[in-house]
């Protein structure tokens, strides 16, 4: 079953500068600075607070009780985290990890509920954002069921590097391990290894001062 490009382009609408908005309506709220591999929250945390990143990037990660971590997205620039306290969440169902050096944006939960309540712009644009993230994840989940570990791999890299905002190639930035996309689609990191070192021989990838992505990497994707 391959996967459509509208699903790999389903960020494509999130282009509303949340940050900028924030910062124009003076909501209150603190910039915190986490080193690569930092906890941001652990499992069982409370729930008290909205995230957004400003920069770097984000692991979201959840452990089972036998001890086995699953890794649920990996988030960039851009993206919130951290919402379920908004839905009545009093724990941190899973982990955020930091990928790389990471500058968030946190907003406690009364200040956010504030302004999505008064500010219909930027209540509009996340609820669309929030709803565009479930669409991402109910297709990871069809990938994760029906697609080869080929084709995961291949759609994990060019949802990575934000496939279809541009016609070139683009750099996957934070650099993302393979054990961390081995983790993310649910296989081995000799696994994706092999289909790494298959993707640069056939000129889909390459290493050029950071991981690049060509778009052609599409063909894997929609390959019947």
């Amino acid at each position: 079953m391959a996967t459509t490009p509208n699903r790999l382009k389903a960020g494509k609408k999130a282009s509303f500068n949340a940050q900028a908005f924030l910062d124009s309506v003076g909501v209150a709220r603190k910039i915190v600075e986490f080193p690569k591999k930092s906890t941001i929250y652990a499992q069982g945390d409370p729930a008290k607070t909205v995230m957004y990143i400003r920069q770097g990037g984000v692991r979201l990660s959840v452990v089972n009780g036998a001890g086995k971590e699953a890794v649920v997205a990996v988030l960039r620039a851009g993206d919130f985290f951290g919402e379920g306290c908004l839905a009545a969440q009093p724990i941190r169902i899973g982990a955020a990890t930091s990928v790389a050096p990471t500058s968030v944006l946190v907003i406690e939960k009364d200040e956010m509920i504030r302004v999505l309540h008064t500010e219909h712009e930027f209540s509009d644009r996340f609820i669309s954002y929030m709803l565009t993230r479930n669409i991402r994840i109910e297709a990871d989940l069809v990938d994760q069921l029906f697609n080869s570990t080929e084709k995961r791999l291949a759609r994990a890299l060019l949802l990575l590097a934000r496939y279809g905002k541009d016609n070139q190639p683009q750099r996957v930035l934070p650099k993302i391990s393979q054990e961390m996309l081995a983790d993310t689609i649910g296989t081995t990191r000799s696994r994706v290894n092999l289909f790494m070192n298959k993707f640069k021989r056939m000129g889909f990838i390459k290493y050029n001062g950071g991981l690049q992505i060509n778009s052609s990497l599409l063909s894997v994707v929609l390959h019947e």
